[in-house]
């Protein structure tokens, strides 16, 4: 099991640099342009898109005072497996280390509340390993797939 996306695993995070698209206009990383899509407003997404690929944790700081787009709700799970497609494109150095990876559980755990895209594993609310972990599960989805 692999259950934090962190130090030998870090680049299964979205804050790992990784050149995606979003509507055409190219963004640092997968947060960057997950945060952008948060919004269809052009200079919104122009902020994120102009941040350096280092700058995630900036990205998903932007990403919270977002005005979300009315369908933000329907379109965010398809709009993350898009992104991390592109991340984990097939033959490309992403792609085989995820096959390398092989039948590993992959868990996106975390102690920042995040019982949607990962696991939280604090116990100050509660949460003792709580969540749907929705980026592990599409990670492996990926994985499950000829890469290399």
């Amino acid at each position: 099991m692999i259950n934090k996306f962190d130090g030998e695993y870090r680049w299964l995070s979205n804050f790992w640099p990784a050149e995606v698209l979003l509507d055409g206009v190219g963004y640092g990383s997968v947060e960057h342009a997950y945060q952008a899509a948060k919004s269809l407003d052009p200079i919104y997404r122009a902020k994120l898109q102009a941040l350096p690929a280092d700058a995630a944790k900036m990205a998903k700081r932007i990403g919270h005072s977002a005005k979300l787009r009315p369908d933000w709700d329907t379109v965010r799970f398809v709009v993350m497996q898009n992104l991390l497609e592109q991340k984990f494109a097939r033959g490309t150095e992403l792609a085989v280390k995820l096959a390398d990876t092989g039948d590993n559980e992959l868990i996106e755990g975390n102690w920042w509340h995040d019982v949607v895209w990962g696991k939280c594993t604090c116990t100050r609310k509660g949460h003792v390993n709580e969540g749907d972990n929705r980026l592990g599960l599409m990670l492996m989805d990926i994985r499950s797939r000829p890469l290399r």
